[in-house]
């Protein structure tokens, strides 16, 4: 195994027009060995039909390494002495991250119009007077900084004395950096009310949009893996969560799983909101499903 391979991630952002002209394949077997290693890591299951997309997008790794073989590379991954450090690629690699700012828009409109004044209230009664949400798996975490925009301009206003603290997490390294640098490109601004641009934005480098100190100064990033119990236990104390189009990538044991740590990690009172066609039928009965105009959530009783 070779030590020196540069774990750079300009590999994996690699244009696809530097891509070997001959789509390399993968054996049954050894696919089956890195969806068991996937799964066992990160609780990802990997269906039989995103074979060629797991070939796809480890061959764009494989290239700008200089491996040959797909057994070349798992072996590195697995045993090489790079190993630990080229695991954050290869979830950089197998990951899918799309989001926008005010993507889900009637979750927003719930948030800012009923939960917050809800959370609020019973905060004033107990003298408290900080909410925490936390953007779990959010990508490069346009959802934070969405919340952290609503509660500026419609939450502090009426609540002068409360503060808010966002976290945003995800697995994918490269992306939680984009998030910290607070630059996004006009894709990821395409959904924002021309109001909130104008507010919230600056001019960043080569026509980028760059979110206002105010608003950064709102929220922080981490790198999370949300199957790691271990990491998972040290969220805690929140009081509505995000977690929108993960349990899509999970098997019924691991969307348990995933849930039952969410549900620790929310406060007495709290509130779980999952992506429009995820539903915790047959995963949680520890929740109670609350009706918004367009949307639900499920609340901690």
């Amino acid at each position: 195994m070779n030590p020196t391979l540069n774990l750079n991630t300009q590999g994996f952002t690699q244009n696809l027009g530097s891509l070997a002209s001959k789509q390399l394949l993968m054996s049954t077997v050894l696919f089956e060995n890195i969806r068991k290693y996937i799964y066992e890591n990160c609780g990802i299951y990997f269906q039989d039909n995103k074979k060629y997309f797991l070939e796809s997008r480890l061959q764009r790794r494989m290239n700008f390494l200089g491996l040959k073989t797909f057994e070349e590379y798992f072996d590195l991954l697995k045993f090489g002495i790079s190993g630990a450090a080229e695991k954050k690629y290869f979830y950089e690699a197998i990951t899918i991250n799309e989001t926008f700012f005010f993507r889900n828009q009637p979750q927003l409109d719930a948030l800012a119009s009923q939960i917050l004044p809800e959370i609020i209230a019973v905060k004033q009664a107990t003298g408290k007077n900080k909410i925490r949400i936390w953007s779990a798996a959010s990508s490069s975490v346009e959802e934070a900084y969405s919340i952290s925009m609503i509660f500026q301009d419609l939450i502090k206003p009426r609540y002068p004395n409360f503060d808010l603290e966002v976290v945003g997490t995800d697995i994918n390294t490269a992306v939680v950096e984009t998030a910290n640098n607070g630059i996004y490109r006009d894709y990821s601004i395409r959904n924002t009310p021309p109001y909130y641009l104008k507010k919230y934005f600056k001019p960043g480098p080569n026509g980028s949009f760059e979110v206002i100190p105010e608003i950064k100064k709102m929220a922080s990033f981490k790198i999370l893996n949300l199957y790691d119990d271990a990491a998972m236990k040290t969220f805690y104390n929140f009081d509505v969560v995000f977690c929108a189009n993960v349990l899509i990538y999970f098997d019924q044991a691991s969307k348990i799983k995933v849930v039952s740590n969410l549900y620790n990690s929310l406060n007495k009172g709290g509130y779980l909101f999952i992506g429009y066609s995820e539903t915790l039928h047959g995963i949680s009965k520890a929740f109670r499903l609350v009706s918004f105009p367009n949307t639900v959530g499920y609340k901690k009783e």
